[in-house]
């Protein structure tokens, strides 16, 4: 079945919102996506340039240069630690 009248100012517009709400729900779940299945930075005590014993993200086997790290969220400082840190094997 064909609509004949023209479309509305409204209706264009509502169209457009919806659109643009659904673009934005599709971006923030891939914003989600990036960071999976990793924890916030308060789950593992997560400390920022604060190293602990000599033990630092950089030299953890979970940390991913420059600034990442496959548990935890977020961007990571070399020098932070938490409490999932594990040395690199040698």
């Amino acid at each position: 079945m064909q609509n004949d009248e023209p479309a509305s100012r409204r209706g264009i517009l509502r169209a457009g919102l919806t659109i643009l709400a659904g673009t934005l729900v599709a971006t923030a779940a891939r914003a989600d996506d990036a960071d999976g299945d990793k924890v916030e930075k308060s789950v593992v005590q997560y400390q920022w340039k604060h190293a602990d014993n000599g033990d630092h993200c950089a030299i953890c086997t979970n940390f991913v240069a420059p600034g990442s790290c496959k548990v935890v969220k977020g961007p990571i400082d070399p020098n932070g630690w938490c409490i999932a840190f594990g040395p690199k094997g040698s």
